[in-house]
């Protein structure tokens, strides 16, 4: 690696920093300013944060298709927490329209990577029925998963 590579990666990371402290601060707009620059270049945890501000409108307009957008992107890296969002998008119906297999779909992927809230997710839409077909022993499956013993 260059060195011009390796200053430019430093500053990413600096930026990528100094982006998450704003976000958690609740300092978006500031947040957005670090991260969309970020994002744009296919940082897969500035996206997801970005897919958060434009889905809830934090430091800027809701925009569903943008948020949509950036958290898909997130996702299809690998981001488990953007696939859990993901997932909750299509659950819901936010940002996107309401898809049932698209949700699972997303949650298992996230639960696969040991996300529970993914895992206990999967674990309540397979006991309740009510986006795909219910499944008790599913249920069960993603419930011992998710560090539950009995379901």
């Amino acid at each position: 690696m260059s060195t011009s590579d390796q200053t430019d990666k430093d500053a990413a990371n600096v930026d990528l920093a100094s982006g998450i402290s704003a976000f958690e601060s609740k300092h978006f707009t500031q947040a957005l300013h670090f991260l969309t620059p970020l994002a744009q270049h296919g940082m897969a945890d500035a996206q997801y944060r970005v897919a958060i501000m434009l889905q809830n409108g934090l430091g800027v307009l809701r925009n569903e298709q943008s948020a949509a957008q950036w958290m898909r992107a997130a996702a299809e890296q690998g981001h488990a927490l953007a696939q859990h969002g993901l997932g909750f998008m299509f659950m819901e119906g936010d940002c996107m329209p309401r898809d049932g297999g698209e949700a699972v779909k997303w949650f298992e992927k996230a639960a696969a990577q040991g996300l529970a809230g993914s895992q206990t997710t999967l674990a309540v839409i397979y006991e309740e029925g009510s986006i795909v077909d219910q499944d008790l022993d599913k249920a069960r499956k993603w419930y011992r998963a998710a560090g539950f013993d009995e379901a």
